[in-house]
């Protein structure tokens, strides 16, 4: 072999180490990557931004199933970063998507954290990396309170307009079979008249609570004088406070006024103080005050009787709550009154609050945004829209003899 082919089969060689040398290097740097990537705890760029921007609870937890990351609401369940989870479950459902690789959505019924009542959650864990786990609990105990509502309200009105159906079916069979006894068809045909009022009642009740909820804001709101409110609830239920031996009396500040609807106000403060009389005894007091407090206005509502108990305050503004099942049945109550007054309410931007005490009486009050006082223009336009609006003194006193309270 001359010096050529020496050289040439020496450069071969080189080449060949070099070439092997190149390769081993880049197999080692892949092999340090991925040991270095199946170890590493650093979160994937963009998780901390999608985090940040949730309002679901979420965090990022490691092997250790420590927490490395989260969004700003998983502080309601207690989950914090460098601290481990707490909820038994919630480590199962990260375990068992760490050993398997593959996602999992479980629903759970979480307690603790910043809340103390039990939470239905929907749990869904996802692996982001080897070493490195997703999990976003999303809060749906407000769908599963919204859907047991609308079931009970299925149920109860089904159960409501039942009774009073059946009765005018009875009744029209007894008025069959009675027909040659004049006495016994007047009876049974004002039993008759009764039933049909507290049917048209509670469907009266149904479509207002219905279009209480459903309407996003009210319809027309107004410059709305809180004395022409006061004034049309109480003469609106004199005859059943008269028919029931309770004295209606009215006291607090005048010339208040707030914005809104007239007549939902009046309906929402009539309910309030057809429930105090028919919870009220024979010769007792039934009072409507209103009072100004900074920018809020309170109408309140105080009665001497019977009283709430706690156990029954907590649910009084339910649809078909009746704390006394058997005096609202006497006396033909439909248990959606005070919820219309909640829902009114809230349509003006105010709250109700319920003090109450067994034996000692209750006092309802509406709280609303105060408003000020319009022109003169203005009020006289808003009187004569409001009396038109308004049924008249024969319509209310009718209303009240037929029972219309909740």
């Amino acid at each position: 072999m001359d010096s050529a082919q020496l050289a040439l089969f020496a450069l071969a060689v080189g080449a060949l180490i070099g070439a092997g040398a190149v390769l081993l290097v880049s197999w080692a740097y892949r092999v340090r990557a991925i040991a270095l990537q199946e170890t590493s705890t650093t979160i994937p760029e963009g998780v901390a931004d999608v985090l940040a921007g949730m309002d679901d609870a979420a965090c990022v937890l490691d092997a250790s199933g420590l927490v490395v990351a989260t969004s700003n609401a998983a502080t309601r369940f207690g989950i914090r970063t460098g601290a481990v989870l707490e909820n038994v479950e919630l480590r199962r459902l990260v375990r068992g998507v760490r050993d398997s690789g593959a996602s999992a959505t479980e629903t759970l019924r979480l307690t603790g954290g910043a809340s103390l009542d039990p939470r239905l959650v929907s749990a869904r864990a996802s692996s982001v990396g080897p070493q490195l786990t997703l999990l976003i609990i999303r809060d749906v105990t407000e769908r599963e309170r919204l859907d047991q509502m609308r079931t009970d309200f299925v149920s109860n009105t089904s159960h409501e307009l039942k009774t009073p159906v059946a009765s005018v079916s009875l009744l029209a069979e007894a008025i069959e079979s009675a027909a040659d006894d004049p006495d016994q068809v007047r009876i049974f045909a004002a039993r008759i008249t009764a039933e049909a009022a507290r049917l048209a009642q509670l469907t009266g009740r149904i479509l207002s609570l219905s279009r209480l909820q459903a309407a996003e804001s009210l319809s027309q709101v107004e410059p709305v004088a809180i004395d022409e409110v006061v004034a049309a609830s109480i003469e609106a239920h004199s005859v059943q406070a008269d028919s029931a031996g309770v004295e209606l009396s009215r006291g607090g500040e005048r010339g208040v006024w707030v914005r809104g609807d007239a007549q939902v106000l009046i309906e929402a403060v009539g309910n309030l103080i057809a429930n105090a009389i028919v919870y009220s005894p024979r010769g007792s007091r039934v009072g409507v005050g209103v009072k100004v407090e900074g920018d809020v206005v309170e109408i309140a509502v105080t009665d001497q009787g019977i009283g709430i108990s706690d156990a029954d305050r907590e649910r009084i503004f339910e649809r078909f709550y009746r704390a006394d099942e058997a005096r609202s049945r006497r006396t033909g109550g439909t248990g959606l009154g005070l919820s219309i007054v909640k829902h009114a309410t809230q349509r003006h931007g105010g709250e109700v609050r319920v003090w109450s005490r067994p034996g000692r009486g209750s006092t309802f009050t509406m709280r609303l945004p105060r408003a000020g006082a319009p022109e003169a223009g203005a009020d006289k336009k808003s009187k004569r829209k409001n009396k038109k609006k308004r049924p008249n003194a024969d319509a209310r006193r009718r209303d009240a003899r037929n029972g219309e309270f909740a």
